[in-house]
């Protein structure tokens, strides 16, 4: 088939739950790097981060079937791969670190910039202690409530608050080195 036959959402799923190579292939081209970027803001590196991301696809390989239409398909996609990379960090019980933050001398080799783009912004996320990060961008970017990121990551409701109370002190630290 051409790529040309897959050019909206619907028929690209159609075919992908057909089992057309062409097609999963095509999605994968279309949504690898949305996805990716979900992968890397919950993982510790760029490894694990392809783990994710290669679990994930392959979670919506198996399951596009049952995708049915009734929402946003890269919500639908978004979803999996944040839940996939939530298993992940699971798995590895790497939401139990709650150590302290020492400053990163890294950090503040780019002040004399005084700006920072969304990359520099991923970066400082990705520095915080897992357990930090992980609730950080389940409450602030993927929008869960502090129960649900109790429930999902086996902690208390507390706990949750603690991790992003925390998380946001450390990055108001390290925002205000990068201004400074």
């Amino acid at each position: 088939m051409k790529s040309s036959e897959h050019t909206n959402e619907k028929s690209l799923v159609e075919a992908c739950n057909k089992g057309d190579s062409k097609a999963l292939k095509m999605l994968y081209d279309t949504y690898s790097s949305t996805m990716y970027a979900i992968c890397l803001r919950y993982m510790n590196n760029t490894d694990e981060a392809k783990d994710a991301l290669q679990e994930g696809f392959i979670k919506v390989y198996k399951n596009i079937s049952k995708f049915k239409f009734s929402g946003s398909f890269e919500g639908w996609l978004k979803r999996i791969f944040v839940n996939t990379s939530i298993e992940q960090i699971r798995k590895r019980k790497l939401h139990y670190d709650v150590s302290d933050v020492a400053a990163d001398p890294t950090l503040t080799s780019h002040i004399e910039t005084g700006k920072m783009d969304a990359d520099k912004l991923l970066e400082l996320v990705q520095k915080l202690p897992n357990g930090y990060r992980t609730v950080f961008n389940m409450y602030v970017v993927d929008g869960f409530s502090h129960k649900e990121i109790g429930k999902k990551l086996n902690i208390t409701e507390s706990t949750s608050k603690t991790q992003l109370f925390k998380a946001r002190k450390q990055l108001q630290v390290w925002l205000k080195n990068w201004f400074i």
